[in-house]
């Protein structure tokens, strides 16, 4: 019974040591100076700024920002607003933008691959969420082979690697898990 005991308190030792470093594991946050940078399709705000901040200091002479081909934001199409968005920039030589048709980070690769045809890039620097940053390497590494690094865009209204202290942090550290343990079992196989 002792041994029990024990085995269970370990156990539950051990649990909680891997729920208190879950949100930390899913941050990657290591660029590298790249051939192209890629600013992956989702948020608006954040991951954009971050491809910008990153464009500035030198990590890539040209950056590729992905946007949802389909999506509106009310009446006006997602893919013109970020075109003017572009357009107003004082990189905006440096920038284009790339229609993202697929729904998930997989599909992207597709349409990533498509935006990069006739440019040599060997190395790419990958811009996303914080808590996408794994998943994303490890999709991009598996379906789109590159010498890959990647930053993290970091938003402490929607996430931090103690997810526990918010609601909407538990969420997203919950979901990102989800679609992590999805692609290692069976998308990354497919």
């Amino acid at each position: 019974m002792a041994k029990l005991k024990l085995v269970l308190i370990l156990g539950g030792l051990f649990v909680t040591a891997l729920l208190a470093t879950s949100g930390r594991f899913l941050v990657v946050n290591q660029p590298r100076k790249s051939d192209v940078m890629v600013v992956l399709a989702g948020e608006t705000d954040r991951r954009p700024a971050r491809g910008l901040e990153l464009l500035e200091q030198g990590y890539a002479p040209r950056l590729i920002l992905d946007v949802p081909a389909k999506a509106k934001i009310y009446q006006w199409n997602q893919l013109e607003i970020a075109r003017k968005f572009v357009e107003g920039l004082p990189q905006a030589n440096a920038i284009s933008v790339c229609p993202i048709y697929g729904h998930s980070t997989r599909d992207e690769v597709q349409d990533v691959a498509r935006c990069l045809q006739g440019a040599t890039a060997h190395s790419i620097l990958l811009v996303t969420s914080d808590y996408h940053t794994r998943r994303a390497l490890s999709i991009f590494e598996r379906a789109l082979p590159a010498d890959y690094s990647v930053a993290a865009a970091f938003d402490a209204s929607s996430f931090g690697a103690e997810w526990w202290r918010h609601r909407e942090w538990a969420k997203v550290n919950f979901e990102e898990w989800l679609k992590l343990i999805w692609w290692e079992l069976i998308d990354r196989w497919r």
